[in-house]
């Protein structure tokens, strides 16, 4: 595959793979995780390592909360058994499911749909009061029809909290990288789909792993700000142990974005 068309079909698969991996974002919390948030003790992640401050969720009860690509019976699970009415919508069936498992097995309330990100159509205007969307936006193409369907979608004084990589991750040579050495090799915009040659992708294809597009700063947080909200909190991450670029610098970016009103 190499047209952006077949990017969300492609992605779709390869998620499901990584289920069947027990990749990590693809790994149920535990009871004991549920039971921890229902005493009101919780903590989930939008990047790989950082827990979200709990102010910038607010208040959780009775708050109806859409977790925007974010299944993988993780973090919807938990924000529901914290107090939420919680939404989650993932282009994943395999990963939807991780999530329905969660759900039957602790008795919790959850709306599962499958679909595309940037296609929130399904959800009438102004019916989530919070988005939680973690790293996820780097398996699309586009972004700024994300940021417009989420802004549609809030209320007016709802937040957006959204995970996602620097796009300079994706900018190095990855055999050099192994071996502890930092080397630019591509440049912006870059894509799995037209930035590799057909035997670089096959690092990726021939093992089923998800493709991704490295978007720019400006459609990240200028896109969010160009869709109508307003920026109330910024933080960064880093990869897990082990990855020569955290050395340098981290890789990840967490926004709360407030809708007006």
């Amino acid at each position: 595959m190499a047209r952006e068309s077949d990017l969300r079909d492609y992605n779709r698969e390869a998620w499901n793979r990584q289920v069947a991996k027990s990749d990590r974002w693809t790994v149920p919390v535990g009871p004991e995780v549920i039971a921890a948030a229902r005493r009101g003790e919780w903590s989930v992640v939008l990047t790989p390592r950082k827990p979200v401050p709990r102010e910038w969720f607010g208040e959780l009860a009775g708050k109806d909360v859409l977790g925007l690509a974010s299944a993988g019976g993780q973090q919807g699970p938990v924000l529901a058994a914290a107090g939420a009415r919680v939404t989650v919508f993932d282009n994943s069936p395999a990963q939807l499911g991780q999530d329905r498992l969660v759900a039957e097995r602790e008795g919790l309330e959850l709306r599962l749909v499958e679909g595309d990100m940037r296609d929130l159509s399904t959800f009438a205007d102004a019916s989530f009061d919070l988005i939680f969307h973690p790293c996820s936006n780097c398996f699309v193409d586009e972004l700024r029809p994300v940021w417009r369907e989420a802004f549609r979608v809030l209320r007016p004084g709802g937040a957006l909290l959204s995970g996602f990589s620097n796009p300079v991750i994706f900018l190095f040579d990855p055999d050099l990288e192994k071996q502890g050495v930092m080397q630019l090799k591509y440049r912006m915009p870059y894509s799995d789909l037209t930035s590799l040659t057909d035997e670089e992708r096959r690092r990726y294809t021939d093992q089923g792993e998800p493709l991704c597009v490295a978007h720019s700063l400006e459609d990240q947080i200028g896109g969010q700000l160009e869709a109508g909200f307003l920026l109330a909190g910024f933080f960064e991450d880093k990869h897990e142990e082990g990855d020569t670029l955290s050395e340098y610098l981290s890789g990840f970016c967490a926004t709360r974005a407030v809708k007006p009103g």
